[in-house]
This record gives C-alpha cells, structure tokens and sequence, in this order.
C-alpha cells in the first residue's frame, strides 16, 4: 500500500483551498494513478478520508467528498464489486442533501451512473434511489451553472442508461425535469436539458406512456424557448452556438407526436412573426416536426401551411438570373434566400408525405389559376406587370418542386396544369402537333411555367438511373405526354430564339427560349419522353446559332453554355444514340469549322467554341485535340510553303489554345497521355518537314508559341513517353540543320564557324524546350555533344539554349549521389565541360573558326564573361548564359553558385569603374559607353534571374530539383558582401547598378529572412528607393516597397523601423505622387497607415508633412489611391 504520509500530503494538498488549481489537479491524479494501480484500495481512501468526509467544516467537507467523487470519475473503467458500489451510491445519494458539498455529490452520482457492466455497474433499484433524491434534494435553478450543468448530465445519464427503472417515479419524474430546466438560460446546460427531454420522449412514444398525461405541462416549458434568442457573448467559455441550439430544441420539438397540438399551431403563428429568426425557424421546424409526426397528424394543417408557403415565396423570392453565367443546369436561377430555401424545403417535404393533398390544394388554388388567366394577357416579359410576375416567379418554383417531388405530384402536374399550357399556347391535346404561324407570339408567362415544369419532371427521371424505373417512367402520364408534345414544345422554344433581339446581358426572351430547348435535350432515354430526332434537330438549331448569328453576342453564348451543359450531361450515357448524335453534330461540326476559312465565325469564336465543347468529357476532348492538331499543323504548312502570315496567326492561337486550357482540363480530368505525346511528336515531324524547305520560322510569335507548347507536353508526360520525344527531337536536330554534331565534339570549341541561321535558331531553341521540360531519369541522347552545341549557341545570343543548361546542371545526378544516373554525364562533368573547355577565338574575328590549332587566343567561359574576350556583345550573352546555369545550381543548393556569383559581383564592379570615365567623355564614345552599360544591366538582372520564380524552366511543373530555402540561403551568404561593395562604392553609376541587384534579391527573397536582418538592410532599402525613381525602375519599386510593407507589418522588425522613422516618411512622402505606376502610389500610402502605430513621440513631428502631401492625393486619377488616401488622411489627423 502506498506511504501513509504520501498520501495524506496529497489529500492534505487537494484539500488545502490555498493550494492553486495546478497543485489540486496534480495531488488529484497522483491519489487516482495510486488506487487504479492498485498500490491504493478504493476501501482505504475512503477510510483515509473519513474525517475529510464527515467533518462539521463545510469547505474542508465540500472538498474532501468532490475529492472521492473524482477519483470515481478517474477510475470508471477499474472493477469493483457491486457491495463497493452499492456502499458509494448511498454514500453520494445521501450527500446530495448537503447542499455545500452539492459539486462532489453529483459528480460522484454521475461517475457511478456512467459506469458499465464488465466492470460492475449500478443495479436498477440504487438508480431508482438516486434518482428519488436527487429529485427530492436538488433545487437546480438555485445552484450555480457548473453544478446546474451536473444536474442535467446526470438527468441525462439516467434516463439513457435507467429509463425502465426511473420511470417507477411517475409524475415526480416529469415535474422533476420539467422544475429543473424552467427558466434556464445557460447555453450549454439549455443543450442538455433540450436533449433530455428529447430523450424522455423517444421512450414514451405512445399516447398510453407516462409522457402522454403531461405532454402540455412539458411542452410549456419549452415552448418559451422558440424561436432561441441567443445573447450568451461568443467570448465565454461556452462552445455552445445558437444554431446548436436551434437544433436541439428542434430535436425536442420533433421528438414525439404528443407535441403535435401544441407545435404545429405555434410554429404556424410565428410564421407570421416580423423575426427574421422566428419566421426561418418555423419553416425549419415545421418541416422536420411534418416528417416526424406523419401525414396523418399534419393532415388537418395542410391548408393553413400551404397558404403561408406560398405567401412567403411570394414575398421573398426575387427576380430570376435571366443569365447564362451563373444558371443552374436544371430550372431557373434565383438570388439565394434563405427564407425560399426553408419555404421549398418544407413544401417538397409535405408534397413527398402527402403528395394528393398537396397536389390538389396547388391546383385547385385561387391565386395558381389566377395567374393561369392574367398571363394569357402579355406575351412577353417586360409587359406582364411587377406584382404579377412576382406571384409568376412563385408559381413556377412550386410547379418545379411538385414535378420533381415524386412520380404521383409530376402526372397530376401534367394532368392538369400542362395541359391547360399547352391549350393557351395553341396546342390541343386532341392535335398536340399544330404548327406556329410566323406572325404568332407566344405567351411568355406559359413558356416559363414550362420550363419550371419540365425541369422538375427532368430532375425526377434522370434522379431515377436504375434500368427498372426507367421502364416505369416511360409509362408514366408525365413521359407519354411529354412524348406527345416535344415537336410543338421544339417549335415554340424554337420561334422565341427567331424573334429574339438580344437585348443585353438579362434577356429573357433568349433566355427562356435558349434554357427550354435545353431541358428538351437533356431527357436521356433515347425514346421516351422526348425522340432521338427532336433532339438532333435540338442541337442543330444550337449549331446553326453558333455558325451564323455570331453577331447577337447573348444568343451565341447561351446557345453554347446551353451545348456544352448538353454534352456533360450525355458524357455519362456515352454509348447512347444520342450520345452519338451530339459526337456527330455537334464535336465532329466544331472539329470541321476549326479548319474552314469560308465561313464568316471569327477564329477567336471558333476556339472559344472548341474549348466549351471539348469540355464536355474526355472523348469529346480527344476528338477535339485530334481536330486541333490536324488545323495547327495544317496551318504550320502554309506558313512555311507559301510564307502565309494569317496562318501564323491562326497557329499561335490554335497552340496558345492548347497549352492554357486543352491540356490543363486534361491532366485536371484523367486523361491519357497518350494524344499529348504524339503532338509532340508531331510537331516535330512537322518541324523537320520546314526544314527540309529551308524555310525560317515566321515570326517570333509562333517559335514562342511552339515552344510554350513543347514544354508544357514535355513536361506532363511520363519519362517513358519523354525518351521516344526526345528521341525524335534529336534526329531532326542532328539531320535537319547546318550544325555538324560531330565536330563539336572537338577541342578547343569554335563558335567562330557557326553563323546560325533563323532556321537553325529556331530547331535548337525548340530542341532546348524539351530538354527545359524533361524529367531527371529521362535520357538524353549524346549529351556531351549537346552541352558544347548549347555553348556556341549560348555565345550567339540563344536564351532558350542557356535555360536549357540550366536545367541541365540542375537535374544531373552527381558522382557523390546515391541515385541511380540515367545519364552518360555526371553533373562533376558538365560542370567542367562548361567552365574549363577551351574555347579558340581568332585575333582579328573573335568568332572565327581555328583550324585544330589556335593562332588566336584560347580561353574558357568564365574569361568571356568577365570581358576578357574584348566583344561586349558576346560578353552579354556569356553572363545571361551563365545566370540561368547559376538558377540551376542554385535550385539545387550546389556551392558552385558562389563562384558565378562572384564572377556578377566582378562584372558589377569591373564593369562600372569602365563605364564611368565614358559618362563624362564626348559623343565619339558613345557606343562604346552603351555597351559597356548593357554589360552591367546584364549582371544586374542575373540576380533577378537568380532569385525569381519562372514560367519558362527550372519549376516544379518541368521537374527540377528544388531544395528547401534555397532563396534564405541565398540572401545570407551574398548580402553581407553586396552592402559591403555598396558601401565602399562612391561613383553614382556603379551605386545605381548595385541598388538594382540589391533590389532583385530583396524582392524575390522570403520575409522571414528579411525581418531578423531589417536593422542592417533598412538604410540601404531606402536608399535605394530614393534612387530608383525613372519609369524603367517601376517595378523593382513597387517590389521594395511591398518589402517595407512587410518590414512594418511584422514586430521583430519594429525596432529598425523606430530608428529610421523620420527617414522612412520622408522617402514615402516622396513616392505618394509617384506618376509611373499606380500600385506604387498606393502601397506607399498604406506604408503611412502602418508607420501611425509607432510611437507617437517619433513620428508626431512629421504628421503635418504626411497630411500636406496625402492631401495632393485626395486628386489621384486612380480610384484605389483616393481610397488609401482618405484613410490615410483619418489615421494621421486624428493624432
């Protein structure tokens, strides 16, 4: 047994009301861990506590019982023996008379109610007595909430587990529970006490239980709860939400048929309430009480429910969205209301409960055949007067809702209501297929109502997918009357198309003509209701729309939303007839006007068609990508046989089409990958082809484009499907252009022999596409002949090649990897094939070949880039070179990267002390001066290459390897040694050039590694601001700024920006009226908001210079800096 002493230290510690909450908790545990691990009998606590458990001081009492009864709660799961038990429930029953220890009582009761049977539980008859005295001793409004919600678990708990055994108290129970919760108000206890009574009537569920006699007494308890008023603040320790308990009270309401006389009539009065609460409640309630409480009960108040639904919808519900943009496949869209919600939620559950009751008060309504006869009156929308169109509006959601309800409500809908439609639109049911006089108008009231009516019935059937129902369905009043009236049905949605104006954005003319011809196609059954020829001649009025009346904007688009909703839908019967017939007129017709130049659809319209159509599912999308690449390389033909540049155009669309939405929707849907990697395939087939005709790729544009494309196909496929690319890539390559691969392999390189053609640009920039795109493990065929081919490409100016290394170096496995190499080079030996090859120029031509032998001079990359060769230009494209090889190292955390960059710092420096005696010097240098400041723009923006997240390459979309926080690396290891060439730097001209590659590698690095070191960067972030103020330089200010911003925004860079607030202010001050970018403007104006929360001593001396120059903004042309202004101009005056 555990030390005596021990454990009186802890019941002493527990006991003790000075000893703190962490001290209590912790003496707690350790007398709990002791009994449940046996060191402790239960029978010797208690014999150590008696005195704690009897004596006359109430607190040390109180505390003592709460003490057992929580060591019972801890060990609920410990076996004991039902004399333990049976001692402990006349122990804590009893204390429940003593209303100081009250807390421990209950929570002993609770912990002894709670347990289970494989470890020894309460029997029936001590239940029984603790329930007597609980309700003979317990006044539960007059306690406190914790002890309140005690009460009502332990209510809870014993009508659960005890309810036979409880219930022996008859009457005192119900009086009990219905004393303890009147005039309760706490949330949480509300919960539980709405649940018990749940509880207490799911057991006494005849009108012969216990509950039966007293339903009203407990209903008035609850009832002056509805509808639930919260006010508890959302701040308190309660989890406890007004909707939670809205619901439980539901629950309760619901919970038994003898609450029917006394809901039903409250719910209905609080309909009528100006609540918002009240009134959504009482539909909320009054359609789960109707579920609950059966047809037969909810009967009586059929009438007087439907009279206010229909009064409801009538009131809240809005305009329709006559728009194609945001309408839902099935019906008419509405503004979303919550009360129209409820309203139709309620009535699609009485017309499921009761469908002929309901059916009959809808048809037989004053106000539904009311508006039957006022519609016949307008034939279009806009005449039909406001408050009519809003009971129109009511009307037809309720048609919608009955159809869709069940199979019973949709025949009597058609029965009766259609029929009379269709009389008033001039068919008979005797001659269902009268033809439409050109001069007719239809009524546009009945056409609406129709279509509310045919979605429902749509929804129902197509809701309905098994095989057997779909039988019964076609048997149905509803279908054969349907079948019978498709044709005019066609023609009346048909003829409103033919006169439509196209008015605007809402119209509802094209509107309902477009969405009721559309619910027509979308019945699946290839017989029943509507026939395969309605529905072709369906989608062939659509065709003809998007063929020819291109001109009415409106009709167009609703004409193709409304095909492409058609073609989704179909996708999931995709070898029905139908099916096939939208593949045959509707796919196959777009695939063919794609290619057609005789039609007078512009081509932008074409694709835009292509794209929604090809949408529609993944069959239809490969035949559309099928039909694309057959118009893509049909027009690649023209440009390069007969030079046509209209073909140009048509192709960079046609590709620029596939890359950002084709093949996208394919990898978001699943689809094979099989199309996507013999396009690209093709296109080199088609590549090789132009070469052939020694043709050069027109246009930037289309090479762009054609590389956009490569790399995205490239990049999406598997490595298998990449190696036969790639494959493919290289022969036409290495036997399509003037370059002599063997050759190359020779040493020193000679770029001097290769004037490369356009023809020979653009093959290799679409080559180095491919290579950007691969993935690590793929192959690539003679890859040392390629790096040395990229080299001499590289010096010529080709950027793509120079990402093409990039990524290169950045995927190659290294000879210290474990990785399995897939490649003949290892990332060691491209390194040194870069950066020590020989590389032979002549003296007199810098890029002209040595035969063998170098009777020139002989150097390596890095002499080029550091200007050794004396040919800026070449210079220029050595370092844009060596950035993007830099980015691909850098990527990967290789510390190569310290030497490139210190070859840019070198550039940086060298570059400005030459460039700066020609500033002052005459016009006769002034070539020589732009080439040497192009020099170091390049070396400036490597940075930027370095730090910058691209499109193009080196990103996770083309595989390259990426390691964690490269970029805070980065920025560690090179600002230190950039603010120290800043600082010793005194000529303008080169501090300028170093303030824009600070710039880059601030913007592009991650704040977190900017805010520890804001004290150091912040003089040199404003001086930089200060500096870069000509159009050229906007963007790189915008960036710093938005870096300030995020210096002021963050704590740990506050004290930095305490130090230079006067600084900070005046640099923003200036930039408020900055005139080259607007979002400059505005994000210096928010950096003055953030600077009001420093210290008022620091930044009170400015406040007059800040509102003098916000004031100048108050003017700004631009809406968003007013916007800022304003607030800006509040924040500062009201110092």
């Amino acid at each position: 047994m555990a030390e005596t002493t021990q454990l009186t230290r802890h019941i002493e510690s527990y006991v003790d009301s000075s000893s703190t909450p962490a001290q209590q908790a912790s003496s707690l545990n350790a007398v709990a861990s002791l009994v449940n691990t046996d060191a402790l009998p239960l029978e010797a606590l208690v014999r150590e506590l008696e005195m704690y458990l009897t004596t006359t001081d109430n607190v040390v009492r109180a505390r003592g019982i709460l003490l057992l009864a929580e060591v019972m709660t801890r060990i609920e799961s410990k076996p004991l023996n039902s004399a333990t038990i049976h001692s402990l429930v006349g122990f804590f029953k009893d204390r429940l008379a003593d209303w100081r220890a009250v807390q421990g009582a209950l929570v002993g009761c609770l912990a002894l109610i709670r347990r289970k049977s494989v470890v020894g539980m309460v029997t029936d008859s001590d239940a029984t007595t603790i329930a007597q005295s609980f309700l003979q001793y317990m006044q539960v409004q007059s306690l406190g909430q914790y002890d309140r919600k005690l009460c009502f678990e332990l209510l809870d708990c014993l009508l659960e587990r005890y309810f036979d055994a409880v219930t022996t108290l008859g009457e005192d129970l119900i009086y009990g529970i219905c004393e303890a919760i009147d005039a309760e108000k706490d949330p949480d206890c509300l919960k539980l006490a709405f649940h018990i009574v749940a509880s207490l009537a799911q057991l006494n569920p005849d009108s012969s239980s216990l509950l039966a006699s007293y339903a009203k007494d407990v209903f008035d308890i609850l009832e002056p709860y509805f509808p639930i008023h919260f006010t508890h603040p959302s701040s308190g320790d309660t989890h406890v939400q007004r909707d939670d308990l809205s619901t439980s009270l539901m629950s309760a309401f619901s919970s038994t048929p003898l609450f029917e006389p006394f809901v039903i009539p409250l719910l209905l009065e609080k309909l009528s309430s100006s609540l918002h609460s009240a009134k959504i409640d009482s539909l909320k309630y009054l359609r789960v009480c109707s579920s609950k409480y059966g047809a037969e009960r909810i009967a009586k108040y059929a009438g007087a429910i439907w009279s206010s639904l229909k009064d409801t919808l009538s009131t809240y519900l809005g305009e329709p969205d006559f728009s194609f943009t945001i309408a839902p496949v099935d019906g008419i869209g509405f503004p979303e209301n919550e009360f129209v919600i409820e309203a139709l939620s309620l009535l699609q559950q009485l017309i499921a409960q009761n469908s002929s009751l309901l059916v009959s008060l809808i048809i037989d309504d004053e106000d539904v055949n009311t508006i039957f006869s006022t519609i016949t009156s307008y034939e279009t929308y806009d005449a039909i007067p406001v408050q009519e169109k809003k009971k129109l509006h009511a009307i037809g959601r309720i048609l919608y809702i009955t159809s869709k309800t069940t199979i019973s409500s949709c025949n009597a809908m058609f029965e009766s209501l259609f029929t009379r439609m269709m009389d008033n639109l001039g068919f008979s049911v005797r001659f269902p297929n009268g033809d439409i006089s050109p001069s007719q108008r239809l009524k546009f009231g009945f056409l609406y109502l129709c279509i509310e009516l045919l979605a429902g019935c749509r929804e129902l059937i197509v809701g309905s997918e098994e095989p057997a129902l779909q039988y019964v369905f076609e048997h149905e009043t509803c279908c054969t009357m349907l079948h019978s009236f498709s044709t005019p049905l066609f023609n009346a949605f048909g003829s409103v198309l033919a006169v439509s104006a196209d008015r605007g954005p809402l119209d509802p003319d094209t509107y309902v003509g477009v969405k009721g011809l559309q619910i027509l196609a979308m019945f699946h059954s290839d017989v029943f209701p509507i026939q395969k020829s309605i529905f072709e001649n369906i989608l062939k009025k659509f065709m003809s729309i998007i063929i020819e009346d291109f001109n009415k904007t409106i009709l167009w688009e609703a004409a193709l939303k409304a095909l492409h909703h058609v073609g989704s839908f179909f996708q999931k019967f995709c070898e029905s007839e139908k099916a096939m017939s939208y593949r045959n007129l509707v796919v196959e017709k777009i695939v063919e006007i794609l290619s057609l130049d005789d039609i007078t659809l512009s081509f932008s319209l074409k694709v835009e068609a292509l794209l929604n159509i090809g949408k529609t599912g993944m069959k239809n999308m490969l035949t559309i990508l099928q039909g694309l690449g057959r118009a893509v390389f049909a027009n690649l033909s023209k440009v390069y046989v007969h030079r046509n540049l209209r073909s140009s155009e048509i192709a960079v669309q046609l590709l620029e089409c596939y890359s950002c939405q084709l093949l996208p929707w394919i990898h978001e849907n699943g689809g094979s990958e099989d199309f996507v990697m013999q396009f690209a395939v093709d296109i080199w087939s088609q590549a090789g082809n132009c070469m052939d005709l020694s043709t050069p790729f027109e246009g930037k544009g289309l090479l762009d484009a054609m590389m956009k494309a490569m790399r995205l196909s490239v990049g999406s496929c598997s490595v298998e499907s990449q190696n036969l690319i790639i494959r493919k890539a290289y022969s036409v390559l290495s036997s399509h252009t003037n370059f002599q691969l063997k050759e190359v392999e020779r040493l020193p390189l000679t770029p001097g022999k290769y004037d490369i053609s356009l023809r020979d640009e653009g093959i290799i920039s679409l080559f180095a596409s491919v290579v950007i795109a691969v993935c690590p493990k793929t192959y690539i065929p003679n890859i040392r002949v390629l790096v040395h081919l990229f080299i001499i490409t590289l010096l010529r100016g080709v950027v793509p090649v120079a990402q093409a290394l990039g990524s290169i170096l950045n995927k190659l496995v290294s000879t210290s990897s474990t990785a399995e190499n897939s490649s003949d080079l290892t990332l060691e030996e491209a390194l040194d094939a870069i950066f020590n090859t020989k590389i032979s120029f002549s003296s007199t031509d810098m890029l002209q070949r040595c035969n063998g032998t170098s009777n020139g001079n002989e150097m390596v990359f890095t002499d080029i880039c550091l200007g050794i060769a004396n040919d800026r230009m070449l210079q220029i494209n050595a370092i844009c070179g060596l950035s993007w090889m830099g980015k691909g190292l850098l990527l990967r955390g290789h510390e190569k990267i310290k030497d490139i960059t210190m070859i840019f710092m070198e550039c940086l420096i060298s570059g400005t002390k030459s460039a700066s005696p020609l500033i002052k010097d005459s016009l006769e240098n002034t070539e020589e001066q732009i080439q040497d400041l192009l020099v170091i723009k390049c070396a400036t923006d490597a940075f930027h290459v370095l730090m910058s997240d691209s499109e193009v390459c080196l990103n996770r979309k083309f595989h390259a390897t990426i390691r964690p926080l490269y970029k805070q690396r980065f920025f560690s290891s090179v600002m230190p040694i950039l603010q120290q060439i800043i600082t010793k730097s005194h000529s303008s001209l080169s501090r300028s050039f170093l303030y824009r590659a600070f710039a880059h590698i601030m913007s592009d690095t991650p704040m977190v590694a900017i805010v520890s070191e804001a004290k150091k960067l912040i003089p040199v972030l404003l001086d930089c601001l200060s500096m870069l103020t000509e159009i050229q330089d906007k963007d790189m200010l915008y960036g710093l700024l938005l870096v300030l911003s995020g210096i002021l925004m963050e704590k740990n860079g506050q004290e930095a920006v305490v130090e230079n607030a006067h600084i900070i202010i005046n640099c923003l001050i200036k930039l408020v009226g900055y005139p080259h970018k607007m979002l400059v403007r505005e994000t210096a104006i928010q950096c003055l908001v953030a600077l009001s929360e420093l210290p008022h001593a620091r930044i009170y001396p400015m406040r007059t210079q800040v509102l003098r120059a916000i004031s100048k903004c108050l003017d700004d042309s631009k809406r968003a800096v007013r916007h800022e202004a304003v607030k800006c101009r509040q924040t500062w005056a009201s110092m």
